[in-house]
């Protein structure tokens, strides 16, 4: 009995695959995989094709939504509700640890330190060790305020009396600043050209014409200011009432309005709203118009005087947060206080993680906000290092967004120590370095929208590379070095850059031609464009800060295209444009235009079912019998780009100003997704694209592109640095701020800085052709970009 129960594997081991059948999330159709568990597994496919619909949006969600029913239905009522992904079943799910790409928090008080929990470690050993002693930890704190309160409260308790009380809290919040580092301030300049008087149209602040009513003319018309006067010689009654006057009621032409001083106007009109929420040309102008400088007062620390007064070894907690973590976790070694011992050691493991996932070049003062996608999504990593945890899954996407060639390796082995620890790693990767370390592969495609969302391959990296799948075709593909390159017709000259951590960079940026920006990550590369070119006029920046967009927002409105889309079907029809809005006058009045109706079920996941009244078409039947060129709104709607340019482009429905912005679109390799999609389901690399997009009709003659090939896949990389090339041709100048190989080898010229991150950077290193830098290999990226091009 002994021998056969030996020999006999018990019940519990047999569980090792994560099965999941029938998956039907987004695009997928129908997708019945099985995953090894305590493996590394890689999906790859074409951007769009899927990944993150069966990564993300099934397994990862299916996971969390189960562990989130083990809770009482008390505390599901304070936890997001998550709704069942769209899928027949799911075996052997195990706990999922999701680390995304989503930036962190853009609050102006979110920093790396607040993050991470290390500036709360920090806090902590300041009120231990600091001297002189200012109080508890709240007292290092930048986001706690002093309080001070002192008065009578009643206590009702058998018999009612009234107590007196006082209370105070120290906190160590900067009061100049409210412990945000900066402070704003408005530029007048953008508001108003001064030479001349308001009846020649001084405003030049976006949509203020100078016959409107509601703005100007109360202005011009209101009694407190002469029209005719240039604003330069107004007097200084005159210059108070027209930038701060309180809003007061004035008669203009017998109508009833209110004058405001223009700066409180600004302010509710514009800088109240969230800045990503705008349109692209009121939000280019709020960025010029409105200027932020470091805070006289705590000189951009954010804290106190107190706070910063209070030292260990010379050193504040101010000087603590504004080192880069390599140089605070030798400082931290050096500490020797048994009192305080676990706590050093604590803080120590936390500050070596950053070192060891190659973010020691960040300070903990840094604003998490700023951080970009591949960055906070290594600072999120960071708890999970030193974790005890096995037999969980954990779930990356794209974990070497961002990352030079020289750190991939460093990536890759620590995704394999997570797995060596017994859990099952689950990774969405382009980079061919990350698919050959995988265990298993699955290959999703073969296209993009609704040509893909089926699996292609599943098996091992030599399967795949012997597989007549897209991605299999263009795994070892390289790109040559330009036989020829273009020569720069003029520079962009940069002199005593000093952002960040450069060091009294100078350099020309050459114009005319394809110039990559490169070095590891932390070596400048962003402080050097974004701190010296991107604000100069004619630089058209398209950068990875996220799209903001309700399932109301899609491809049509965040581009603009469909104001020329409802104005055709308007004239055709000769009605009112607002018709064709499911936002506005056209839509269903049973789900406002959603097309779905959302039932709330309290504590339990919320139903979202398909509009009975307009079947999901989002707008009344009656709108719905207009046409334009044989097609209602939801047929264009319903449309791919590549469609639609060409039902744009000719006959009945022939529009130009929609035909260019379509154009556009499939230029960026966006002709597979439909008019109406919700913003909210579309990919990083998707969102991306639909911003350079976007931004290609803007008048600029200079392009900066942050990391473009963010991602991409290997196929779609060929046809970025296709549209690349044709925005040269066409007479732009392109600067690409980039890791990957491809891009610098098809470069006319590089610059790359280094040699190190942070303090062992902010130098260039390299300014020259990509055939120079392979034939010096003075550099890490002249290394990594001769043995890419087999040089």
């Amino acid at each position: 009995m002994s021998r056969a129960g030996a020999t006999q594997p018990h019940i519990a081991d047999s569980h090792e695959l994560i099965r999941v059948h029938g998956a039907r999330a987004n695009n997928l159709k129908d997708v019945s995989i099985e995953i090894p568990k305590r493996r590394l597994t890689v999906f790859t496919g074409v951007s769009g094709s899927g990944k993150s619909s069966l990564v993300f949006n099934t397994i990862a969600a299916e996971s969390q939504r189960l562990i989130n029913e083990t809770y009482s239905a008390f505390v599901q009522g304070f936890m997001p509700t998550l709704a069942r992904p769209e899928v027949d079943v799911l075996e052997g799910l195990t706990t999922a640890i999701i680390v995304d790409q989503q930036r962190m928090g853009g609050d102006t008080r979110s920093t790396v330190g607040t993050a991470t929990d290390a500036n709360a470690m920090l806090r902590i050993l300041f009120s231990r060790l600091g001297t002189p002693h200012i109080g508890p930890p709240s007292a290092y704190s930048f986001n706690t305020a002093s309080v001070k309160a002192s008065g009578a409260i009643t206590v009702e308790r058998g018999n009612k009396k009234a107590v007196k009380a006082t209370f105070s809290r120290t906190g160590g919040m900067c009061t100049e600043c409210e412990g945000r580092g900066t402070v704003s301030d408005i530029d007048l300049t953008q508001l108003y050209d001064d030479s001349k008087s308001l009846a020649e149209g001084a405003f030049t602040i976006p949509g203020w014409k100078s016959d409107s009513f509601w703005t100007v003319r109360v202005y011009a018309e209101s009694g407190f200011l002469d029209p005719d006067k240039p604003i330069a010689k107004f007097t200084k009654k005159e210059m108070q009432d027209f930038l701060y006057r309180e809003p007061t009621k004035v008669k203009v032409e017998g109508v009833n309005l209110t004058y405001e001083g223009l700066i409180p106007k600004i302010q509710k009109s514009f800088l109240s709203k969230d800045k990503d929420a705008l349109q692209p040309h009121i939000r280019a102008f709020v960025e010029r118009a409105v200027t932020f400088t470091t805070c006289p007062a705590c000189e951009g620390t954010r804290l106190s005087e107190g706070a910063r007064s209070s030292k260990i070894a010379g050193i504040s907690i101010a000087d603590a947060c504004a080192m880069q973590t390599s140089d605070l976790a030798a400082w931290i070694a050096g500490l020797d206080e048994p009192s305080v011992a676990p706590l050093l050691t604590a803080l120590g493991q936390t500050l070596d993680s950053f070192v060891e996932i190659g973010l020691g070049y960040l300070a903990l003062d840094r604003p998490a906000g700023t951080l970009s996608g591949g960055e906070a999504q290594r600072v999120k990593m960071i708890r999970h290092l030193g974790s005890s945890l096995t037999d969980t899954t954990y779930v990356f996407d794209e974990p070497t967004a961002g990352l030079h060639p020289h750190d991939i390796q460093r990536m890759n082995n620590l995704l394999l120590r997570l797995r060596d620890k017994g859990n099952t790693v689950l990774v969405v990767e382009h980079k061919p370095e990350t698919i050959a370390v995988a265990d298993h592969v699955v290959d999703l495609g073969p296209g993009a929208g609704t040509g893909g969302g089926t699996v292609c391959f599943e098996g091992t990296v030599d399967g795949l590379r012997a597989s007549d799948t897209v991605t299999g075709r263009h795994f070892d593909d390289r790109s040559t070095l330009k036989a020829q390159t273009r020569e720069p017709t003029g520079a962009l000259e940069v002199r005593g850059a000093t952002a960040n951590n450069l060091r009294g960079v100078d350099v020309d940026i050459p114009l005319g031609v394809l110039t990559v920006v490169t070095g590891v990550a932390g070596s400048g590369k962003s402080s050097l464009i974004h701190g010296s070119v991107a604000g100069r006029e004619g630089v058209v920046t398209v950068d990875q800060s996220a799209i903001r967009g309700s399932r109301r927002s899609n491809p049509a409105t965040y581009t603009g295209l469909l104001d020329p889309i409802r104005k055709a079907f308007a004239k055709a029809n000769d009605v009112k444009p607002a018709l064709f809005s499911a936002n506005s006058e056209g839509a269903c009045p049973t789900c406002n235009g959603a097309g779905v109706v959302f039932t709330d079920l309290a504590m339990m996941a919320g139903v979202a079912t398909v509009c009975e009244e307009c079947e999901g078409k989002r707008f009344q039947a009656s709108v719905l019998e207009y046409r334009l060129g044989g097609r209602d709104i939801s047929e264009v709607l319903a449309m791919s780009v590549a469609e639609a340019e060409e039902f744009f482009g000719s006959g009945d429905a022939r529009t130009p100003a929609a035909h260019r912005v379509l154009e556009r679109l499939v230029d960026v390799g966006l002709g597979y997704l439909s008019l109406g999609q919700p913003l909210t389901t579309l990919s990083g690399g998707e969102r991306q694209r639909l911003k350079l997009a976007t931004h290609m009709g803007e008048k600029g003659g200079v392009y900066v592109l942050d990391e473009p090939t963010t991602g991409l896949h290997l196929a779609d990389v060929e046809q970025l640095l296709g549209l690349l090339d044709r925005l040269v041709d066409s007479g732009k100048s392109v600067i690409v701020i980039e890791h990957h190989q491809a891009v610098m080898a098809h470069a006319d010229r590089i610059i790359d800085l280094g040699p190190g991150a942070g303090h062992d950077g902010g130098t260039v290193v390299f300014e020259g052709t990509p055939a120079d830098l392979v034939a010096a290999r003075s550099t890490l990226t002249g290394e990594h970009l001769a043995q890419y091009v087999g040089a």
